[in-house]
């Protein structure tokens, strides 16, 4: 991990106030930090580490597509909006682009695509901001962030120095990076660079991708060819949204966050007892030997697929989504998630994981 000079530019001082973040979750609870600043410029973030010394708690927030908030959030929230997207370099093996970490995910991998610079085709329409992928080290259909991260630049709020973290150090894994573990309130992103392939491969492994008609016509054959013609990353891209937007709600019409639950990875004693015992359930072989579970199937199982608790409920078209129908508050939420994880636990013996972070005190 390499440290940084801090560039002394002139920004705009932070303004504090007090911020309705009810529209500022994808969960659409209502929500209040106490104190909140808007982070706009790399050049405020000096003023933003001396102003944190006087708060106990201080909340980095990006998109809003990954939490569930109480009522009242105190201490200082940081609302990251940092702009910018640029190719820094381009090698015979890959272009290095850099994203400001207040993007948003989605039309930054739009441009990347614009751009002729494929690799995130497979990660459209997953919510949130460039700053946030990090955190989560967010994933799917066969492709995590990880992979194409080649460093982060983060910000050490109890420091204020400015971090080039390359992509080891950041400990990615599934969910999970060195920023989920750090105490909240260390790290602030303010940008990330990706490296991203010109030998460029599609990924094809799950089964929706394959089917998908769009992507299994480029697969195929045509007009007598002995090989198939294959898809582009920007048909990999339609049919990736086309299939979040048949399985999965638009928060702007349905409170959400996405998948509540990660898929929960087990022993390999563990998964030969289970598929014993539940022929259907799927798994996935990981490279250390364990086995990774679909929560959705195990959930559907239990028979939450389309099944309220008052407020909320789990999704009809895909039972790893929890949704707000309306009015829900934090402690809502927390109850049916622990109702859904009791009865995974007692029917399969596994054990559930929230993915969306909680923030204050239901």
């Amino acid at each position: 991990m390499s440290s940084m000079p801090t560039q002394k530019i002139h920004a705009v001082m932070l303004s504090i106030s007090s911020q309705d973040l009810h529209s500022l979750n994808t969960l659409r609870l209502p929500s209040r930090a106490l104190a909140c600043v808007t982070l706009e410029d790399t050049g405020q973030l000096p003023e933003l580490s001396a102003l944190a010394q006087q708060y106990p708690q201080v909340h980095v927030l990006g998109g809003g597509s990954n939490m569930v908030l109480a009522p009242k959030i105190g201490g200082l929230t940081v609302r990251v909006r940092l702009p910018g997207i640029r190719l820094i370099s381009e090698s015979d093996d890959a272009w290095l682009v850099e994203a400001g970490a207040g993007e948003v995910w989605h039309d930054f991998v739009r441009t990347c695509l614009d751009q002729g610079w494929p690799g995130l085709e497979n990660l459209a329409l997953i919510p949130g901001t460039v700053g946030a992928a990090p955190v989560q080290n967010i994933g799917a259909y066969g492709v995590e962030v990880g992979s194409r991260i080649d460093s982060v630049l983060a910000w050490h709020i109890p420091q204020g120095r400015m971090h080039c973290l390359d992509a080891s150090e950041c400990r990615f894994a599934y969910r999970d990076s060195l920023f989920k573990h750090a105490e909240p309130g260390t790290w602030l992103i303010t940008a990330v660079r990706f490296r991203l392939p010109r030998q460029w491969r599609p990924v094809l492994d799950y089964p929706d991708l394959q089917k998908h008609p769009l992507l299994a016509r480029a697969t195929s054959t045509e007009q007598g060819d002995s090989a198939p013609a294959g898809p582009t990353a920007r048909q990999i891209f339609d049919a990736v949204c086309d299939i979040r937007r048949a399985k999965l709600p638009d928060p702007r019409e349905l409170g959400n966050a996405g998948s509540y639950f990660k898929n929960p990875v087990v022993s390999t004693t563990q998964w030969e007892a289970l598929h014993a015992h539940h022929p259907a359930l799927p798994g996935y072989l990981q490279t250390d030997g364990r086995w990774k579970l679909a929560a959705g199937w195990l959930i559907d199982q239990c028979g939450w697929k389309g099944k309220r608790l008052g407020p909320v409920g789990m999704h009809t078209r895909q039972a790893l989504v929890l949704i707000n129908y309306g009015g829900a508050q934090a402690t809502d939420v927390l109850a049916l998630e622990e109702a859904v994880r009791a009865d995974v636990r007692e029917r399969f013996g596994v054990e559930l994981e929230r993915e969306p972070v909680a923030w204050g005190q239901p």
